[in-house]
């Protein structure tokens, strides 16, 4: 890779430090695509040891790009996205990824099926990671950010993706534990 490829490549990816999410922070303010992403990858780092048996530092490599996309097409929340939408995304993912070249763009193209297929332990754990951490980040937020639909969604989201390891099962579970006492405590006030 050259150093310009490297440069661009860059340039494009730092507008996911630009797009906001639907999430917001503990302080009141929006969510970054790229604060996401980080502390996605840091989750799975953390989880390294406790779950045996797959490739760690691939399921962090697909925490670090899976939002590549959002680089040019913003981020829609997951109750609002469309398939259309979803495919615009795609499509986002492999116009950066042309601008990459071999063999780093070969290796990105085939993290990215890995994740679409979500047939393997690697590409399942990541994305039970990616729903946990919306949850988490949702609970730590100030509950006037909520939208009504999302004091249920709060505590199904992403259960089922959970269910791949009993690790992240409990994990699951302690958020919606979280999710529970804040709506609880929301209501008491």
């Amino acid at each position: 890779m050259t150093d310009r490829e490297f440069i661009d490549f860059l340039d494009l990816a730092e507008k996911m430090k630009c797009f906001t999410r639907h999430s917001w922070t503990s302080t009141g303010r929006k969510e970054s695509v790229a604060e996401h992403s980080w502390r996605l990858a840091l989750m799975a780092l953390l989880l390294e040891r406790e779950i045996e048996g797959v490739d760690f530092q691939k399921i962090i490599k697909m925490c670090i790009i899976h939002d590549l996309g959002e680089a040019i097409t913003g981020d829609i929340p997951s109750f609002l996205k469309t398939r259309e939408d979803s495919s615009k995304e795609e499509k986002a993912i492999l116009a950066l990824l042309k601008k990459l070249p071999s063999p780093q763009r070969e290796d990105m193209q085939l993290l990215f099926e890995e994740m679409e297929q979500k047939q393997t332990m690697e590409a399942k754990i990541y994305k039970a990671l990616d729903r946990l951490e919306a949850v988490i980040q949702h609970n730590e937020a100030p509950i006037s950010s909520w939208l009504e639909l999302e004091y249920d969604l709060q505590q199904s989201y992403g259960w089922q993706e959970a269910q791949v390891h009993e690790r992240l099962r409990q994990l699951r579970q302690t958020a919606k534990e979280d999710t529970i006492a804040k709506i609880e405590k929301e209501a008491k006030q």
